[in-house]
């Protein structure tokens, strides 16, 4: 391990696990103080209490999401291509708005702990377990796996592990997988929802403090000294790197963001349990809409905290790194100084830590109560979370042996988590729109979509080329688009063919106070801003303009934008947010008893 400083030797190595070591410790005991007394319930393990505000539920959210499979994924995209992958982060932020202004207050109105309950509500008791399945073998075939293996090669690269154990490339990243794993499960099992929200929040400082650092650290390396230089040498060398319009030949096409990228967000940030659940523990439907909101604003920084220095790590190393995904690893390990990398670990593993901990605190809450409840109605509480760290603890380990299995894919991480993904995401998120606008769709067709989706979306990108020879040359990204709005054409027909005798009706039954955070439509219109100007940013007309830093074309388009977004979060003020506010409560609206409850 060596640092811009030079000191390299098992001083540096000591220091760095001891100052670590430091660290964990002071999160863990304030965790303790914050969190504890509130796990001894199912709402306390699972929802925090119903207490979350704003800030805490942000940095449970933006931890969740952004774990080492961003550090090390998307700085691999964009040492291995270019800037297309922050589509996948930028364009979030239509999903954000639509979780915040439209789904939020359905999901707090019902008192839902889990989206499965939401579905079961709506359709029946099958769609629901269908939907389990679903999660179940996506959390434990893709998601929590991919967390376990980059944070392990963060860590592998960071003590040049096989240099310093004498063991096999393949054999660290076992190690590593299994020992972040344990420590990772032992968090999960004993830890509950406020706890995690809690040691998010502050690890989510020093992720945006330690991440905010390397690529400037880097830009210096660069520039042999000075900052400006190495922005020079980036917008000016290769610029084409920094172009987020992507061609057909880039990892994600710009016209993906049209077609199947804003259900897959919808999906993530809208339906994805272990995202769900942590707006679900909001103390009041502001609060909720506060902390969805906030992360919008986190979601703007990835392109620079995630991705720059993989292009950095580019024009240091060009292109002779065995795999993509060592880039950001590789960057770290020759940059950051010595007396850095403790605070570094500690980040890396403390993303590591929350999407693994949240993964498996959002599993064990559809065990107890999608699975074990409606068998066993009368469980009490303390034999359901007994039986859910059992699952959680068994979950972890299935998780140990398929990690490591990751390092054999041959495009990266990050895109073959995107493809794997596409299994479940889009059936998902079809069926919950359906549910909540479509009030005569019977639950036959839920289940028809299901098995639809995961037969026909195999055979899209996989099965014609296994089965028949010949492979469809098409984006999975468009195939997501495909199948979306080919499913939502199936459950419409099924709908008219065979409506359901008795419409269905929301029925609220909100626990917390539901009315909206008053900025919550103007700082959608801000967000929305923001994601259009970083694609002015990095475009060919931005950074990635070939002929200088940025074209004539630049300054003009950011101050039409500039005044655009300043008169529609005027407007919205003046004139939406009243109706906004009576639609919603009357929406959601419950007696003056029931919302005594909270």
């Amino acid at each position: 391990m060596k640092g811009i400083d030079g000191m390299t030797g098992n001083s540096s190595i000591w220091f760095t696990l001891l100052s670590s070591i430091f660290f964990i410790a002071i999160i863990g005991f304030y965790t303790y103080r914050k969190s504890r007394g509130v796990n001894n319930t199912t709402e306390g393990y699972f929802l925090a209490g119903r207490g979350m505000s704003g800030g805490f539920i942000a940095g449970a959210l933006i931890l969740t999401n952004l774990s080492a499979e961003q550090m090390v994924g998307l700085n691999g995209q964009a040492y291995g291509g270019n800037m297309t992958s922050m589509a996948w982060e930028v364009t979030s932020v239509m999903a954000i708005i639509i979780m915040a202004l439209i789904l939020l207050p359905r999901y707090l109105g019902g008192a839902f702990t889990t989206l499965p309950q939401f579905l079961r509500d709506r359709f029946d008791e099958d769609v629901r377990k269908m939907v389990v399945v679903l999660f179940m073998l996506g959390y434990v075939f893709v998601t929590i796996p991919s967390t376990l293996y980059s944070g392990a090669l963060g860590v592998l690269k960071l003590f040049d592990l096989p240099n310093l154990t004498g063991l096999s490339y393949t054999q660290s990243v076992w190690t590593m997988v299994w020992i972040i794993g344990i420590i990772g499960a032992l968090f999960a099992v004993f830890g509950g929802m406020k706890a995690i929200a809690v040691s998010d929040s502050l690890i989510g400082i020093g992720l945006i403090a330690i991440c905010t650092l390397i690529p400037i650290i880097g830009l210096f390396v660069l520039g042999n000294g000075d900052i400006l230089g190495g922005l020079k040498t980036i917008s000016t060398s290769s610029p084409e790197k920094l172009n987020a319009i992507g061609t057909s030949e880039d990892a994600v096409p710009f016209s993906t963001i049209f077609t199947g990228m804003l259900w897959a967000n919808l999906f993530y940030w809208g339906t994805n349990q272990y995202a769900v659940q942590r707006t679900l523990g909001a103390k009041n439907l502001a609060e909720g809409q506060k902390g969805v909101l906030y992360t919008g604003f986190f979601k703007m920084l990835v392109p620079v905290l995630m991705m720059f220095p993989g292009i950095i790590a580019f024009h240091l190393y060009g292109g002779n790194l065995s795999t993509v995904d060592l880039a950001y690893p590789t960057l770290v390990a020759d940059v950051l100084p010595w007396y850095l990398q403790g605070l570094f670990l500690v980040v890396l593993l403390g993303a590591v830590f929350s999407s693994f901990n949240a993964l498996i605190n959002s599993a064990a809450t559809m065990f107890a109560l999608d699975i074990v409840k409606p068998i066993r109605p009368s469980i009490s509480d303390k034999k359901l979370l007994l039986l859910s760290k059992w699952f959680s603890a068994f979950l972890a380990l299935i998780s140990f042996f398929i990690s490591p299995l990751l390092m054999l894919a041959p495009d990266g991480l990050w895109d073959l988590i995107r493809r794997f993904t596409g299994f479940f995401n889009i059936p998902i998120i079809t069926i919950v729109l359906i549910g909540i606008f479509a009030k005569k769709v019977p639950s036959v067709a839920a289940k028809i979509v299901i098995i639809f989706h995961v037969i026909t979306y195999y055979m899209m990108l996989w099965g014609t080329r296994h089965i028949f020879g010949f492979s469809i040359d098409i984006s999975y990204i468009h195939v997501y688009g495909i199948l979306f709005i080919t499913e939502l054409v199936i459950m419409l027909i099924i709908g008219k063919l065979y409506p359901m005798s008795k419409p269905w009706s929301f029925k609220p039954n909100a626990k917390v106070d539901m009315k909206p955070w008053k900025h919550s439509l103007s700082i959608s219109v801000v967000l929305l801003g923001l994601m259009s100007g970083f694609y002015l940013v990095f475009s060919p007309i931005g950074l990635a303009y070939e002929n200088g830093i940025v074209s004539p074309l630049f300054i003009p388009s950011i101050l039409i934008l500039f005044v655009a977004t300043i008169l529609l979060a005027f407007i919205s003020i003046r004139l939406w947010n009243r109706k906004y506010t009576n639609y919603v409560q009357k929406e959601t609206y419950i007696s003056d008893t029931q919302r005594d409850i909270s």
